[in-house]
Formats: structure tokens, C-alpha cells, sequence
């Protein structure tokens, strides 16, 4: 059997989980309205059981039985209600079985004890005998054990204090023992069903809120891979930006936004200066240092508004949204300089990297990112040709491409 149907698992004879640590969490999670339960059912038990004295006092008169009655029962009254009262504040679990059984077997003995004081009224006091039971399995949320034992202890005692004290004959005796034996056989199956009942109800609730955290913990798994497969499809393993693909489309979405709202809009490339060198020289694994270093710096000169992609090797590519071809020249110096600026590894000696860059802008509702780029990437070149190290700046703005016109 699986570790958590045996943890579920009910006794046949007690109701209880066999599993002690789940019985104390399901007492646990059940024990404010046992308390408070207890407390009510003990309560007008205890207020029933009082007013019977009026009974007594019918029937007895101001004898001294009557006073030894009035007495037990509010001894038995004043025991039962400042029990009820002590569990409903601060009883529970803590105090164990006894506490709930205390009441229980002080009404049983006040029961017990009309016997001998009122033998007459034998005939009435079995009938109570079977209420009470009755009441016991009924009215004492999950206690089986602690109600079973108290009721066998009132039956038995009820028995012998009818034999002392009433003379009840053999043939009662053993109707007598028939009729409590069924109150209690009807009233123990009844709690135990009631028990068992209420056990599966919180295993099956139990269990439903295990599957519901398992499936909250799988959707955030799926969720995380998710996240995962989506920074690995967007983003550039080696220096973290955006790749190529990433970046045109939100370069795309930027150049709308920027058209729509009648705003400039720039981009430049840059080329890493001599970085086939530098592999042939130090080796790919010093190339790809290179690369990150000078990819953080370019991210860290930018606005939060600008994006940068790598668009392959050692080019990467950058869109200004509501940036004119003059801003763009100066971010382009300040990135420039700040790549100068960078500190290598002693292996790679006094080598200084430089980068390119070749910027083009756009004014124009009609302009495409496509244009921009080849234009961005030829002033990338015309630099390069010029002695590298250096930001050149397209001096057209790019316009839409023209629509072919056919012959009239």
C-alpha cells in the first residue's frame, strides 16, 4: 500500500487514523469546533440533568434523599459546566482524552446514584439510562473511545445498583442488558460511521489540496521553462542581448511607434575594429571575452528606451526610438569612448579594442527598418574603410524606398 493511503488509512473499531501524526493534524485542523461543540452539548446536558430535580422534589419531598440528590446533582452540574466552560476557552488537544471524559463519567455516576436513593423509580431510570447513552455516542463529537468507556461504565454500573438496590429479578436483568446492549451497539456504530465519514472527508480534502499544490508547483515549473526556452529563442547565449531576430522585431515595433507619433528615429551598427586579430592572435576564447566586455558596455551606455541586438560576429546593432541623427552621433561617441576606455587581460598586452559605428536616422512615416539597416551598415563600412575607430554618420535621412513605376 502506497506511504500515503497507509497515512489515510482508518482503524475499523475506533474511527481513527491509524497514522498518529495524521490523527493529531486532523484533531488539529478540527479542534475550534469540537471545542466548541463539547462544550455546548456538556452544557445542556448539564442543564437537563439539574432540572430533574424538580422531579426529585415531587417525588421525595424535602426528605434527606431529596437533599443527597439535590447535592450529587449540583456537585454533578457545577463539575459538567466548569468543564464545558474550560474547554470552550482554552481546552483542546493539549489536555487529552480526560478532560472530555470527565463529564461524561460524572453523569453516568449521578445517574447511577438515583438508584439506590430513588429505587421506586427504576422503571422511569431505565429509560433515561437508554436516552443517555443514546446521547453520549450522539451528541460527544469524535471521541469514540472516550464515549464507548463511559457508557459501558454507566450501563454496567446501572445494572449492578438495580440489582442492590431495586431488586430487579434474573429475567430483568437480562432484558435490561438486551436493551442497553442495542442503545449501545446502535449508538457505537453510529458515531464510528459518523467518524469514518468525517476522517475520509478530510483525507479526500487533504488530498485534492496536495494535487492542487502539485499542480500550482508544475504550472510555475512549466512557467519557468517557459521563461527559459523564451530567453534562450530571444536572447544571444554568448554576450546576453538580444539576437538578431529578437531585436528586429522589436526594432520594428519601436520605428511604428516612432512613425505614428511623427518622432525620429536612429540606429547605428558597430564593428568590433581588428577582432579577427585579436582570435588569431589570443586565441576564440579571448575573442569571446572581448566580445561580452564590449557588449556590457554598449548595453550599460544606453537609454532603457534604446535596444541593442548582437547581429552576428562581432557586429551588433542598436535602434534610438524619438532620437535625431545628432543624439545619435553622440550616444555613438560616448559608447566609442567608453569601449576605449576598457581594461584587457595582461596576456593581450597594450592592445586598445575600438569599435565602428555607423549610424542612420529617419523622419520619415514611410521609411522601413530594412532601409535603415543597410543604410547604418554602409556608413559602418565607409568607416571601416576610413581608418576604423571612428563614428560616421549618414548625412541623407533615409526615406521609404520608391515604388517602382512602370513604362506609359
Amino acid at each position: 500500500m502506497p506511504l500515503q493511503k497507509q497515512q489515510y488509512q482508518v482503524h475499523r473499531l475506533t474511527g481513527q487514523f491509524c497514522d498518529t501524526s495524521r490523527e493529531l493534524m486532523y484533531r488539529r485542523s478540527i479542534q475550534e469546533s469540537v471545542r466548541f461543540e463539547f462544550s455546548f452539548a456538556v452544557s445542556v446536558a448539564a442543564c437537563v440533568f439539574g432540572m430533574f430535580a424538580i422531579a426529585d422534589y415531587y417525588l421525595l419531598g424535602l426528605t434527606r434523599e431529596f437533599y443527597l440528590l439535590l447535592t450529587m446533582r449540583i456537585v454533578i452540574v457545577s463539575v459538567c459546566l466548569l468543564v464545558a466552560f474550560v474547554i470552550r476557552h482554552w481546552g483542546g488537544n493539549d489536555y487529552g482524552a480526560w478532560l472530555h471524559a470527565l463529564p461524561l463519567w460524572a453523569f453516568a455516576t449521578g445517574i447511577i446514584l438515583i438508584v439506590p436513593l430513588r429505587p421506586e423509580s427504576l422503571s422511569t431510570q431505565i429509560t433515561a439510562v437508554a436516552v443517555a447513552t443514546m446521547g453520549f455516542y450522539l451528541l460527544i463529537p469524535n471521541r469514540l473511545t472516550v464515549v464507548t468507556a463511559a457508557s459501558l461504565y454507566l450501563n454496567i454500573g446501572f445494572l449492578v445498583a438495580a440489582v442492590l438496590f431495586a431488586g430487579l429479578t434474573p429475567i430483568g436483568v437480562l432484558l435490561l442488558t438486551v436493551l442497553l446492549g442495542m442503545s449501545n451497539v446502535v449508538g457505537f456504530f453510529a458515531l464510528l460511521r459518523l467518524e469514518r465519514l468525517q476522517r475520509k472527508q478530510y483525507a479526500m480534502l487533504y488530498e485534492e489540496r496536495d494535487q492542487n499544490r502539485q499542480l500550482h508547483n508544475e504550472i510555475a515549473h512549466r512557467e519557468s521553462l517557459e521563461e527559459q526556452l523564451r530567453i534562450v529563442a530571444e536572447r544571444d547565449a554568448l554576450t546576453n542581448l538580444n539576437n538578431r531576430g529578437h531585436f528586429i522585431k522589436l526594432a520594428k515595433d519601436l520605428l511604428q511607434h516612432s512613425q505614428s507619433h511623427k518622432a525620429p528615429f536612429s540606429l547605428f551598427m558597430i564593428d568590433v575594429d581588428h577582432f579577427k586579430h585579436i582570435n588569431d592572435t589570443w586565441g576564440h576564447s579571448h575573442g569571446d571575452w572581448v566580445l561580452t566586455k564590449i557588449a556590457k558596455v554598449c548595453a550599460e551606455s544606453l537609454r532603457p528606451t534604446d535596444v541593442i541586438g548582437r547581429f552576428g560576429g562581432e557586429e551588433f546593432v542598436v535602434a534610438l526610438p524619438d532620437t535625431s541623427s545628432g543624439d545619435a552621433q553622440l550616444v555613438a561617441e560616448r559608447l566609442k569612448k567608453k569601449v576605449a576606455e576598457l581594461s584587457l587581460t595582461e596576456e593581450m598586452g597594450k592592445l586598445r579594442p575600438s569599435v565602428t559605428v555607423g549610424v542612420a536616422a529617419t523622419d520619415s512615416e514611410k521609411a522601413d527598418l530594412e532601409s535603415l539597416i543597410k543604410r547604418a551598415d554602409e556608413m559602418l563600412y565607409v568607416g571601416k574603410r576610413g581608418g576604423r575607430n571612428q563614428v560616421v554618420v549618414c548625412s541623407d535621412v533615409v526615406e521609404a524606398p520608391a515604388s517602382p513605376v512602370g513604362n506609359k
